[in-house]
């Protein structure tokens, strides 16, 4: 058995199984729950963008399976990658690896490689994962680590899921992980972010493309972003909503070096 073993709890998250359910209750809340085909979910440190994720995954039923979708910080590894771990484990248990799944997405776009470099370090696809399966014990993951920027291949990728999720019965989420404007002053960020946030909730991954190269904004999780509105858009998504919005400052009180978190969910 392979297992990907957890980088960052102890820094991002607790590393106690007491003392992460305890965040992660401070994080979710108590909301009306409906079907989804993804969500935008931010990844920094629970203090900072807990909240936000807490209150899009609440917001949602969890089904049995999911495919996580993270930029790829590191840069190591494949530009395209899967994770060929059988398991990744929190400080919460082990969490299944749709390896199945893994494969099909592969034999759809071959340049999706299993690569373990690629996930080994990179944190935006785990600190999802104690979310997940607190809410949806015994699910299944796909993670994938997206550093590729050929958007011919990116769309590739979000018909390839599209297919695959249509030719299941089963239901799926697909979690793109994705922070916000980067360490520029709150008017900015907030301003930045708007912008960004409405292409989102609009559908549009073309304008949100154009919108993240010509207004510079820092947005780490363009990538899987875009891979998921074009998934969602072969599965017929209706339409998308800005359900949470922090940043940084309002934690940490500093408003000139702020980094900005939003959470969306698509139906």
């Amino acid at each position: 058995m392979t297992v990907r073993k957890p980088r960052v709890a102890g820094s991002f998250y607790p590393l106690s199984p007491g003392e992460l359910n305890r965040e992660l209750d401070r994080c979710l809340i108590d909301a009306r729950r409906r079907e989804a085909l993804g969500v935008v979910s931010p990844h920094a440190g629970y203090v900072f963008s807990g909240p936000v994720a807490g209150e899009v995954f609440s917001r949602i039923e969890i089904p049995g399976r999911a495919i996580l979708l993270g930029p790829n910080h590191t840069g190591l590894g494949e530009p395209y990658s899967l994770s060929p771990d059988e398991f990744w484990r929190t400080p919460l248990g082990d969490v299944e690896v749709d390896s199945e799944l893994g494969r099909a997405i592969s034999a759809r776009c071959p340049f999706v490689r299993p690569d373990r470099m690629a996930h080994l370090e990179e944190h935006s696809i785990e600190v999802q994962v104690p979310f997940l399966q607190r809410l949806r014990p015994g699910l299944r993951i796909t993670p994938i680590a997206i550093a590729g920027t050929d958007r011919d291949r990116l769309r590739e990728i979000g018909a390839a899921l599209a297919g695959e999720i249509s030719a299941r019965p089963d239901r799926f989420l697909i979690v793109a992980s994705s922070d916000l404007t980067h360490f520029e002053r709150q008017a900015s960020v907030e301003a930045k972010d708007r912008l960004a946030l409405d292409a989102i909730a609009a559908l549009d991954e073309e304008a949100l493309w154009r919108t993240v190269r010509d207004r510079k904004i820092s947005m780490c999780g363009l990538l899987p972003v875009y891979v998921t509105l074009v998934a969602a858009k072969v599965m017929g998504a209706a339409g998308a909503e800005v359900v949470s919005y922090r940043t940084s400052g309002e934690v940490s009180g500093d408003f000139d070096s702020v980094v900005g978190y939003g959470g969306v969910v698509i139906q």
